[in-house]
């Protein structure tokens, strides 16, 4: 198929995601090594997002598609009540490499469905159905996790699931305030955020999602003392 016809399909047949449909005009990709991909033409573009942020081992990783390859030749799948030798060997990997506080893995397919089943977990255990989440946020489109992203792309979503709260995140380089340190306006957001908990009822609330340096919306990174103090509340 010619790069013409890859592109002239792909804008008729193709919903594509975050993208508006009638300003579509993508880039064939004919292969990719590396941290590298190509375009029919012989054109190389440098990947300095990893795609999605899930090629970080880069394209063309030999031990990955082996692994892959050997994987197909015994079975793609089988349901999650029986036992693998790939899915537990990973497991205790994982583990080993986690705090002790760790003890199982729960693999899903995607980080949407992670956060679904984390929100799922978190109300199960603690009998509480409120969570916490940031404006500053994303957590994925699914609709629990859409409600539990804070940005734009929760709208379509609205009005959303009961039980999801929003609070701002230390964004110190926008905020309205000039904080004298770190650790002032730690001190800052910690209190807003304690307050918040009281008046929506600290028996009320089953967990607290956040991302430790906010990515998509900023790369905003936390003042001193911050990610430790939530943890406390």
């Amino acid at each position: 198929m010619t790069p013409e016809k890859i592109v002239e399909n792909h804008k008729k047949y193709v919903l594509q995601s975050w993208s508006k449909q009638g300003n579509l005009n993508p880039i064939p990709v004919a292969k990719a090594d590396g941290i590298y991909f190509y375009d029919f033409d012989g054109n190389r573009y440098t990947d300095m997002s990893s795609q999605l942020v899930n090629l970080n081992l880069g394209y063309g990783n030999k031990a990955i598609g082996d692994a892959i390859k050997a994987q197909v030749d015994k079975f793609c799948f089988v349901g999650p009540s029986y036992a693998t030798e790939a899915k537990s060997t990973l497991a205790e990997m994982i583990i080993n490499l986690l705090p002790d506080s760790f003890g199982k893995v729960f693999f899903t397919n995607a980080g949407a469905d992670a956060n679904e089943n984390a929100v799922k977990i978190a109300r199960m255990f603690t009998g509480r159905n409120k969570v916490f989440s940031r404006y500053r946020s994303y957590h994925g489109s699914s609709f629990g996790a859409g409600n539990l992203t804070g940005e734009p792309r929760r709208y379509p979503l609205e009005p959303g699931i009961p039980g999801f709260v929003k609070f701002f995140d230390p964004y110190v380089y926008r905020e309205a305030i000039d904080f004298a340190s770190e650790e002032e306006a730690t001190k800052f957001y910690l209190t807003k955020l304690r307050e918040q908990i009281i008046y929506e009822g600290p028996d009320s609330v089953a967990a607290i999602v956040m991302e430790t340096i906010t990515g998509s919306n900023g790369v905003i990174i936390p003042p001193k003392g911050y990610l430790p103090g939530v943890r406390t509340i």
